[in-house]
């Protein structure tokens, strides 16, 4: 059964695929930008074209000067700071309503963690990695919602806590917009059990925010449930977390199964512990079930489907469930 997918608003790198924009005039290709353009609407962005660097263009590189970054175009001996700065700002202007972003790795604009930053820009030595102009202005203002960088989206478990914080953060914006307690109470339910594998602490600090004994205004209920819920979603679930979870909603519909049934869901469980099988595959195993039995409360789980199925992809960079 098909839940429908609220579109979430995402903030991308325009070279990757969407445009030629690159230092050297190409275009990028991100298998996880592919496969959710059906999904999501993705705002297209490039600092270094907005600071009019043009295509193509000397490369520019991070260098740390007098204690602080400057950004500096060798091939033309010449410092752009102020130009990206101002670009940068511009284009992080206006993306409180946004829910999540993919940037380019490594970019000296857009990186979140891993661009490289030289020791001065005379004969420059390798100091650190750190983050670009344009991905600190992202990281300050959406760090908390799904912002990451195309290279570690390749990793599975990275991938999937990526999805599910998106759509969450999706879901929550949609019932942000006019602030209902019905509403918030409804979300909270929904996602008790996903939210149960990622911190079982701030979800029922969450619980204590929604039952508003203080009786305060919806719109601050919102705004201390949203506060939290950042803190619920800030790092991929564990593992044994996640299973312990899925056998907990195995244990909803358990009784009206027979054992040779039973047997296969929990089959089904242990292959996603060793990582041969996706957590969608375990979920949508579970939900079959609960249709079968007409199990209203397990179908109206955003665990059975945190994200479109569509999007569930067991490719991976080659680390498991080894996180970067």
């Amino acid at each position: 059964m098909e839940h429908p997918f609220p579109r979430p608003k995402v903030l991308v790198s325009r070279c990757l695929g969407f445009a030629a924009c690159r230092y050297d005039g190409q275009q990028l290709h991100s298998r996880i930008v592919a496969q959710l353009l059906n999904h999501v609407d993705f705002i297209d962005v490039c600092p270094e074209i907005e600071a009019g660097l043009g295509v193509p263009r000397p490369p520019i590189r991070l260098c740390l000067q007098d204690n602080k970054i400057e950004v500096w175009q060798p091939a033309e001996s010449r410092c752009v700071t102020n130009a990206l700065q101002k670009a940068a700002v511009f284009l992080a202007q206006d993306i409180t309503n946004l829910d999540g972003a993919i940037l380019k790795t490594k970019s000296p604009s857009c990186a979140l963690q891993d661009a490289k930053i030289y020791n001065g820009t005379d004969k420059p030595q390798f100091l650190q990695r750190g983050s670009g102009i344009f991905g600190t202005l992202i990281l300050e203002g959406l760090g908390h919602k799904a912002v990451e960088d195309e290279q570690r989206l390749t990793n599975r478990s990275l991938r999937e806590h990526f999805l599910i914080k998106l759509f969450a953060w999706t879901r929550f914006r949609t019932i942000a917009v006019t602030p209902r307690m019905a509403d918030l109470v409804d979300y909270h339910a929904r996602h008790k059990l996903l939210f149960l594998a990622y911190n079982q602490k701030r979800f029922r600090l969450c619980g204590k925010i929604v039952a508003n004994h203080e009786r305060l205004p919806a719109k601050e209920v919102f705004h201390q449930y949203e506060q939290e819920l950042g803190q619920i979603l800030l790092k991929p679930f564990l593992s044994k977390a996640m299973i312990n979870t899925l056998y907990h909603a195995l244990g909803w519909v358990s009784e009206d199964l027979s054992s040779r049934e039973k047997h296969f869901i929990i089959n089904a469980i242990e292959e996603y512990r060793d990582e041969r099988v996706s957590l969608q595959v375990v979920t949508r195993l579970i939900e079959a079930q609960a249709i079968r039995f007409n199990h209203e409360y397990l179908l109206g789980q955003v665990l059975l489907q945190p994200f479109p199925a569509q999007l569930s992809d067991l490719s991976d960079s080659g680390r498991g469930r080894e996180l970067l």
